[in-house]
């Protein structure tokens, strides 16, 4: 899938959204080491990381070529701050309509506009890959997000009480949420 859009960030800079391609490979590992070490709400830690440079671009190589998966990244005066993407639950019938929504960014550039720009991206590129629902989970205490999520139209559908293990919290609620793509303006699944 392509994307490309500039945006005006809340403090007027300009941001590249635009999808990852094969020579942003060590760009990517380098905001996903820096994103997972920022914030305990994310997967994982970054010592637990096990793709290398190569191997992310090749990711990003096959995400740019599908037709129904992507990662997107935001670029801020030419530094990748931010990734996000959406990637198919399967490929059965059963769940070949649904996919899962990720997102992490740079903390340094939390609350300019970047969150929402990514996220209402894959909203509209999930939509345009022919899905009818997306997914993720985020940690409960995770209020930014939840409101972000919510505000552009997930519904919570269930909670995991002992989600993440966390290294540091202990054990860590996961609110399930999705967003039905069928309709305009959905508000639930």
């Amino acid at each position: 899938m392509q994307y490309h859009r500039t945006i005006t960030l809340k403090d007027g800079r300009p941001c590249v959204l635009r999808n990852g391609t094969y020579e942003d490979g060590q760009a990517m590992l380098d905001i996903f080491l820096l994103t997972h070490g920022q914030t305990d709400y994310l997967l994982s830690y970054p010592d637990e990381a096990a793709m290398t440079a190569e191997m992310e671009a090749e990711f990003l190589r096959a995400r740019t070529l599908s037709e129904n998966e992507i990662e997107l990244l935001a670029e801020v005066e030419g530094r990748v701050v931010a990734a996000a993407g959406i990637g198919a639950v399967g490929k059965k019938d059963k769940v070949k309509h649904r996919a899962e929504f990720g997102i992490s960014v740079d903390k340094a550039y939390w609350g300019l506009g970047i969150g929402r720009a990514l996220t209402e991206a894959c909203v509209e590129l999930a939509k345009q890959a022919g899905y009818l629902q997306l997914e993720l989970e985020a940690v409960a205490d995770n209020e930014a997000a939840l409101a972000l999520y919510r505000s552009v139209g997930f519904t919570e559908y269930g909670r995991n009480p002992k989600g993440f293990r966390s290294r540091y919290a202990g054990w860590q609620t996961l609110i399930l949420m999705g967003l039905d793509l069928q309709e305009e303006n959905s508000h639930g699944l």
